[in-house]
C-alpha cells in the first residue's frame, strides 16, 4: 500500500505545483510527514487519508488501488462495437510505437500541471491560456498545441455507427497522455473535439479512458451527459473562443449588438471553428436573436461561406466516409527519423562482427 499511495500522492502534489510545504500547510500536515509518505515510509492515517483524497478530489480507491490498463477497459467494454474495437486495437499499437521512439531518442514529454475540479469551465480555459502564453488569439493548430503540451493527439477514423467523436486514455506506468480524434468528422468539429480531449487530460486523466459520444460536441446535447462531460464542452468553447475577443472584435470593427450572417462566418473564420460553434458563442453573448440563430443555423454554410469570401475555409470541409488513413503528429515522424538517424550511427560505430571459419587456413 505505501509504495502506490507514496507514487501516487507525489504525482498528484507535482502536478498540481505544489511543495511538501504547501500541501502540508492546505490538508493540516507537517511537510515532515508528507515527506515520509512520500518515500514510502509511513503508512497514512484513516485522517491523512481522507484529508488528502478530499483536497485533490479524488477517491480514497484511488490512493489504494492498482489501475487496469485503459486499453484493457476499452477492448473489454460491451458498448464498443467490434469495427471501433479494430481502431483501437491499431490505436494502441500507434501508441505504443509513439512511447518506443520517445524512449529511443530520450525526448518524452512531460505532463500539463492537472487542474482541480473547483474551477469554472471559463476560469480554468482563461488560465490554460495564459499558462500558455496565448493571450486571447485564436488557436491556429490544436493538435500541435496539445501535442507540445504533453497530450499526443493521433486522428483515425471510426465507424459512422460508433457515434464516437474521440477517445482519451492515460498510461499511469509511462506518465503518458493519448487522444484520438475521430478524422471522419469535418475539420472543425475535429478542431472542438480536440480540445474537448485535450480538456479531460488537464483535469480528468486520472478517470481515463474517456470516450466521447458525438453528441457531447452539441451544446443542446451536451446537458444529458455527465457533468464532467459538460464542463469538457464548456471548456472546449472558451478555450477556442475568448469571449474576451469575440466582444474585442465586435466592438473594434462590427460595432453593432445584432450581427449578420456575413460577419458571423468572419468572425467564425478568423477564430478556425466550425460555424454552428460560432453561433453558439454569439447567440450566448446576445450578439443574435434567437430568430438569428436559428435562421442562420439552417442556412448552408459552406455555399454562403464560397460566395462571399470566394473559398471556404478547411473548418467546414467534410472528411468524407470512415476508412481514411490515420494521421499522426509531425512529431511522431520527427521522432522517427531521429530514431533512424541514431541506428545508422551506431551500426557506424558498432559494426557487426562478420563470422570466421574455425578452420586454420594455413593448415591447408
Amino acid at each position: 500500500m505505501n509504495e502506490l499511495f507514496a507514487a501516487r500522492l507525489k504525482k498528484l502534489r507535482e502536478e498540481s505545483g505544489l511543495t511538501q510545504e504547501e500541501l502540508g500547510e492546505a490538508v493540516g500536515l507537517s511537510s515532515e510527514y508528507i515527506s515520509l509518505l512520500e518515500a514510502g515510509k509511513r503508512t497514512p492515517s484513516i485522517i491523512a487519508l481522507n484529508r488528502i483524497s478530499k483536497f485533490f478530489q479524488k477517491n480514497i480507491s484511488y490512493f489504494l488501488e492498482s489501475r487496469e490498463n485503459p486499453f484493457a477497459i476499452l477492448l473489454a467494454s460491451e458498448k464498443i462495437d467490434e469495427a471501433t474495437k479494430k481502431v483501437i486495437v491499431d490505436f494502441q499499437k500507434k501508441c505504443e510505437e509513439y512511447l518506443e521512439l520517445e524512449a529511443r531518442t530520450g525526448r518524452h514529454l512531460q505532463l500539463s500541471p492537472l487542474y482541480s475540479g473547483s474551477q469554472s469551465p471559463q476560469n480554468m480555459a482563461e488560465e490554460e491560456r495564459r499558462r500558455l502564453g496565448l493571450g486571447n488569439e485564436p488557436i491556429r493548430d490544436i493538435f500541435r498545441l496539445g501535442e507540445v503540451n504533453g497530450c499526443h493527439f493521433l486522428r483515425m477514423s471510426l465507424p459512422e455507427e460508433s457515434r464516437i467523436s474521440g477517445i482519451f486514455v492515460f498510461l499511469e506506468d509511462k506518465e503518458a497522455a493519448f487522444a484520438l480524434v475521430n478524422s471522419s468528422l469535418s475539420a472543425g468539429k475535429q478542431v472542438v473535439a480536440a480540445a474537448h480531449l485535450y480538456c479531460h487530460y488537464l483535469r480528468d486523466r486520472d478517470e481515463s479512458p474517456v470516450v466521447d459520444n458525438l453528441d457531447v460536441l452539441v451544446d443542446e446535447y451536451v446537458t444529458l451527459y455527465s457533468p464532467r462531460e459538460q464542463f469538457a464542452q464548456a471548456f472546449a468553447t472558451h478555450f477556442l473562443i475568448p469571449q474576451s475577443k469575440v466582444k474585442e472584435l465586435v466592438e473594434k470593427d462590427v460595432k453593432s449588438r445584432r450581427l449578420t450572417y456575413p460577419q458571423v462566418l468572419f468572425l467564425k473564420r478568423y477564430f478556425g471553428v466550425s460555424t454552428p460553434a460560432m453561433l453558439r458563442t454569439l447567440r450566448r453573448l446576445n450578439y443574435l436573436s434567437r430568430s438569428q440563430f436559428e435562421n442562420y443555423f439552417k442556412r448552408n454554410h459552406l455555399e454562403e461561406e464560397k460566395a462571399i469570401f470566394g473559398e471556404v475555409s478547411v473548418e467546414e470541409v467534410d472528411m468524407g466516409p470512415s476508412g481514411l488513413p490515420p494521421v499522426l503528429p509531425e512529431r511522431f515522424w520527427l521522432l522517427k527519423k531521429e530514431a533512424d538517424l541514431i541506428a545508422f550511427e551506431e551500426q557506424e560505430t558498432h559494426p557487426p562482427e562478420t563470422g570466421q571459419s574455425s578452420e586454420n587456413p594455413e593448415s591447408n
